[in-house]
């Protein structure tokens, strides 16, 4: 499996991936993720993939060898929605060739893309490529795109990130993210590749590989565990039965007079809990038992 992130923001994009593949506990690699298509000047493209690394694979070398539609490549696409068609289109490619083979073994076409980027002449845009070939492109409602094991990373990201985030807040947003995901999940991992595009730049201007040796990765694991422990901390613990009524205690959870009664299901007839035999009488406390012989 694997973790990628794009951000489209309004003064640029961010691309962040991990490293890790997986088929078993005994089969762990290193395949980075991340592929950069650069003329500078003309263009600068990024695309990120998930799933199967050898669909992801064939995908890459058909869009970096053949030609699309007629005859355009990625290299000659006037626009990035064009170029996006022809990464569709190679997904339909192997898909066509792979995808029944695959199926008599018990695997599933999985693949889904990042691609992102500008081409001389337009904005900088961003897509998801799914595995039909088809795809979407983010917008101001939508400023980011994960792929692989999103779910551990996304809180962070939604929360922070707007189209307005500078480059540098998003870049450290996106590190976060990974950081939550490789913390709760063995299947990504170290090392991990950072691009930060500036608009209309037409080059890479900011990348960097990092790993655990990486000073400021280190200081975002620590620093971040710790800020949310003391946040965490910070946060007052619920008050239980509250005075009916009271406005007082902003931190009430249950007031004295709430109604609040949990789904219950009765046992079943003959299951119920005795009811406690009545404690032993001493001689003294039984009827007659002051009485003198």
């Amino acid at each position: 499996m694997t973790y990628c992130v794009a951000m489209h923001l309004d003064a640029g994009l961010v691309f962040l991936s991990d490293s890790r593949t997986n088929a078993g506990v005994d089969h762990v690699g290193t395949f980075r993720k991340m592929t950069v298509f650069e003329n500078p000047g003309d263009r600068m493209m990024v695309l990120m993939t998930a799933g199967n690394l050898s669909i992801s694979q064939s995908v890459r070398q058909l869009i970096t060898e053949e030609n699309g539609a007629g005859g355009k490549s990625i290299w000659t696409a006037e626009s990035m929605y064009e170029a996006a068609q022809i990464i569709g289109e190679a997904v339909r490619t192997v898909h066509k060739r792979d995808a029944h083979t695959l199926e008599k073994f018990g695997i599933d076409f999985n693949v889904n893309i990042i691609f992102g980027g500008q081409i001389k002449g337009e904005r900088c845009r961003l897509f998801q490529i799914y595995a039909p070939g088809n795809f979407i492109e983010a917008h101001s409602e939508t400023s980011y795109f994960q792929i692989g094991e999103a779910k551990y990373g996304k809180p962070i990201i939604d929360r922070v990130v707007n189209p307005s985030t500078s480059l540098n807040e998003a870049a450290k947003c996106a590190l976060i993210s990974m950081d939550s995901t490789l913390r709760s999940n063995i299947s990504v991992g170290l090392p991990l590749d950072l691009l930060i595009y500036e608009t209309d730049s037409l080059a890479v201007t900011r990348f960097v590989t990092i790993d655990e040796k990486n000073k400021y990765f280190q200081m975002i694991r620590n620093t971040w565990g710790q800020q949310l422990k003391a946040v965490f901390e910070g946060i007052a613990d619920p008050v239980w039965d509250a005075a009916p009524d009271s406005d007082s205690d902003v931190n009430t959870l249950s007031a004295a007079n709430s109604r609040s009664q949990p789904i219950r299901v009765l046992p079943p007839i003959g299951a119920e809990t005795p009811v406690a035999a009545a404690a032993p009488q001493t001689l003294a406390q039984q009827p007659g038992g002051n009485r003198q012989h």
